[in-house]
């Protein structure tokens, strides 16, 4: 395996420029898709590579139920460092599948107690609950189910016909977009691995900005929408959990409220490399790309080499 078990876990360095330039630069909807792929891709390698190097340390461990074969010094050789490598990949790899696990689980039990708050309620699209705090968020359905919107009465009584179209509007281009699956998965990458976070944070700010863009282009009126955004965030709003996309949570409202105020975004195009965003666009792209062959080689040259060691 050589160094290259260790290149994935360092080559989403490669993607911090275009999670910093892809959300000024690129239409939202495609930053957004972007960086979900390359952060899932990116997280996947890393954590592959960082099972194998536990597969490596494990085996040098007294009493492990592995093969005996799977220590000897020819399989130590595929990894550098080996007592160290080996050896410390096994508590990073159970450290980042916890997080992971952690996540997938506040997910699920988020999701459980939004759906039973709405129990009872008429099964319309919007679901109106009745509190003094202003907030509103697209519930995702059970099980690809249709999802809903949730509003709470404190933000129907503060906000004008228009804006109230807005919000709805907003929310809805969350759930046709099925925008929670893109935050679910950039959140458990950066789980996965600490150098994707800026990635997180970039999706969960360009997902607003595609639900905003989508927002101002039905009800026809960007004005109306920034008011909208601008009134639920002075309220205190926002999404009441952070796994559900909202009207004026995550990301800094007065940078979206300042694009909506500005001309509506290009449709995207062709992204080249001979200029600042493109060529972040094809680093990261060159690193994911990297990593996936990396993991994929190293994978390989390991089976290779155990089922060499392997006795039969």
């Amino acid at each position: 395996m050589g160094i290259f078990v260790f290149l994935p876990l360092v080559l989403p360095l490669t993607a911090w420029p275009v999670a910093r330039l892809a959300a000024h630069r690129l239409h939202p909807r495609t930053a957004t898709r972007l960086l979900t792929a390359v952060a899932g891709v990116m997280a996947a390698c890393s954590t592959l590579c960082l099972a194998l190097l536990m597969v490596v340390g494990t085996a040098q461990l007294p009493g492990n139920p592995l093969p005996d074969g799977w220590s000897d010094p020819e399989v130590r050789a595929a990894v550098p460092q080996d007592e160290i490598a080996g050896k410390a990949a096994i508590p990073a790899l159970v450290a980042v599948v916890a997080a992971g696990a952690r996540t997938l689980w506040r997910h699920g039990v988020l999701r459980r107690r939004a759906h039973a708050a709405l129990a009872g309620l008429p099964a319309t699209e919007v679901a109106v609950l009745p509190d003094a705090e202003s907030y509103a968020y697209a519930l995702p359905g059970r099980r690809g189910g249709r999802g809903r919107i949730v509003v709470s009465t404190a933000l129907i009584a503060g906000l004008r016909p228009a804006e109230r179209r807005a919000v709805f509007a907003h929310e809805r281009a969350h759930l046709a977009a099925r925008h929670h699956r893109h935050l679910l998965t950039v959140r458990l990458a950066a789980r996965l691995n600490p150098f994707l976070r800026p990635l997180s944070s970039a999706v969960a700010y360009t997902a607003e900005r595609w639900a905003d863009e989508e927002a101002a282009a039905r009800v026809g009126d960007r004005r109306a929408v920034a008011r909208a955004i601008g009134k639920v965030a002075l309220s205190g709003g926002g999404a009441r959990e952070p796994v559900f996309a909202g009207l004026a949570a995550p990301g800094p409202v007065p940078r979206r409220v300042a694009a909506l105020l500005a001309p509506a975004p290009p449709a995207a195009g062709r992204v080249t490399a001979f200029t600042t965003v493109g060529l972040a666009v094809w680093t990261a792209g060159a690193g994911a790309a990297a990593s996936a062959m990396s993991s994929a080689n190293s994978a390989l040259t390991l089976a290779v080499t155990l089922h060499a060691a392997t006795p039969w």
